[in-house]
């Protein structure tokens, strides 16, 4: 009841009229405070218009409801007074000042002009005049402030924009000079040019002229020259029946250069002889595929690996192939096993291969090598290679493929190489190597003729 009495005691300036529109800044600070001691009011005591925003935070109401409730305090007295005796009851020092009737010299003049449009005390409308044209000469200053500063920065910004031009007058100028002393050069240079064309135009004319005493020159030298050929094919026809005359007379003495030569080829023969004597080198009884650090059966188990075909061909030229002289077969196992009889088991695979290679191998005479993967197998493979062929396992961490490259990389150039493996990076590798690749079909085809 105390509060409501304040509050209409503070409604003395109520018959005080604004003559202007509230300022801006003055307007934003009020709703400020009224958005503050909004909260301290019951939902019964809020105009219709606001009660839908009585739950929202101080900071959300001045941003939704600012416009409303600065309304509602401008034409809802009770309204504003139940805000003023919110805003007293809060202690605050500029409204106990301001009810006093002596605001704070230090306070902010739109602070002070808030409280007082709140409040109603008397006078509050000088005070909000005057913080007013407070407001508007602090923006005027403002506005000067920064009109002066733009002056400012145009005028630096326009000396730098002369000085700028001046430099781009200067070095138009400096370029402008450069170009026509290089535009003199060169019409020097056309004039000593044009001196040179008219020079070079009688030098031609006179080679000209030399040109045609030469031509006539070499008319009558070819005249001659022609006498000269008929007088040297007339000697050559006497030189050609000499030549034959002496054929005539030595071709009974030919036997003897026959047998002379046979006795230096035979010199030569005896000492090449001498000399392997003499170096007392071995006989080659180790072929190269034998030197290549690899797993024999018995000692490694076999891994099983998975290839794919490719086209079949006609059988004959693998039999070309092997008729070269020291031919060397190397077989890519699985990959040919896998390809012909893939659901049998890998010991029958093996077994299968090997017979087939051996007769092969009696029937062409050709080095045979099979190689298989050898790594990881729990026991080790027992097996007997068939006469005629070498059977051969990757050792751990060496594929058969690398097996293969290595034996091709241990033959001499040029012996006849072949490879029997459907893998296209093999047959592509072998193949750089100089050995010929071939299908795993190619070979089975001719397997299955013996």
């Amino acid at each position: 009841m105390e509060a409501a009495g304040d509050a209409g005691g503070a409604d003395d300036g109520v018959s005080e009229v604004l003559d202007r529109p509230l300022p801006e800044g003055i307007r934003r600070r009020v709703i400020g405070l009224v958005a503050e001691a909004f909260g301290g009011l019951t939902v019964a005591e809020l105009p219709a218009q606001l009660r839908q925003y009585a739950r929202f935070t101080p900071s959300r109401r001045a941003k939704f409801a600012g416009n409303a409730m600065a309304a509602a305090v401008e034409s809802d007295s009770a309204f504003r007074q139940r805000i003023s005796a919110r805003l007293r009851e809060t202690g605050s020092e500029l409204a106990e000042a301001l009810e006093a009737g002596s605001p704070p010299a230090a306070a902010d003049p739109e602070d002070v002009a808030a409280m007082a449009f709140v409040l109603r005390p008397a006078g509050w409308v000088k005070l909000v005049t005057a913080a007013g044209e407070e407001a508007a000469r602090a923006s005027a200053e403002r506005a000067d402030e920064e009109a002066r500063h733009e002056l400012t920065r145009l005028r630096e910004e326009l000396a730098a924009a002369r000085a700028e031009a001046k430099a781009e007058a200067d070095r138009v100028r400096a370029e402008l000079e450069a170009v026509r002393r290089d535009a003199e050069s060169l019409h020097r240079k056309l004039r000593s040019a044009q001196s040179d064309v008219r020079r070079g135009e009688a030098a031609l004319r006179k080679a000209q002229g030399e040109l045609e005493a030469l031509r006539a020159e070499a008319a009558a030298e070819k005249a001659a020259a022609q006498g000269e050929a008929r007088r040297a094919k007339a000697r050559l026809a006497e030189a050609e029946a000499a030549l034959e005359a002496s054929r005539r007379a030595t071709r009974e003495g030919r036997s003897v250069e026959d047998v002379r030569l046979r006795l230096l080829l035979d010199t030569v023969l005896d000492a090449a002889q001498g000399l392997r004597r003499e170096l007392a080198l071995p006989p080659v009884s180790v072929p190269p595929a034998d030197t290549v650090d690899a797993v024999r059966p018995g000692t490694m188990t076999p891994r099983d690996i998975a290839t794919r075909a490719l086209s079949e061909t006609d059988p004959a030229l693998l039999d070309q192939l092997l008729a070269l002289p020291q031919t060397h077969l190397l077989v890519d196992g699985y990959n040919v096993t896998k390809t012909g009889y893939p659901t049998m088991p890998l010991d029958k695979q093996r077994l299968r291969l090997l017979g087939g290679l051996a007769m092969l191998a009696a029937q062409s005479g050709a080095e045979v090598t099979c190689v298989f993967d050898g790594a990881e197998l729990a026991a080790p493979v027992l097996l007997a290679p068939p006469r005629g062929v070498r059977v051969l396992f990757s050792k751990p961490g060496v594929t058969a493929d690398e097996l293969i490259r290595q034996l091709v990389r241990a033959e001499p150039p040029g012996r006849p190489v072949v490879v029997v493996s459907t893998d296209r990076e093999v047959a592509d590798g072998v193949a750089k190597a100089g050995a010929r690749p071939v299908a795993s079909a190619l070979l089975l085809k001719r397997l299955a003729r013996t």
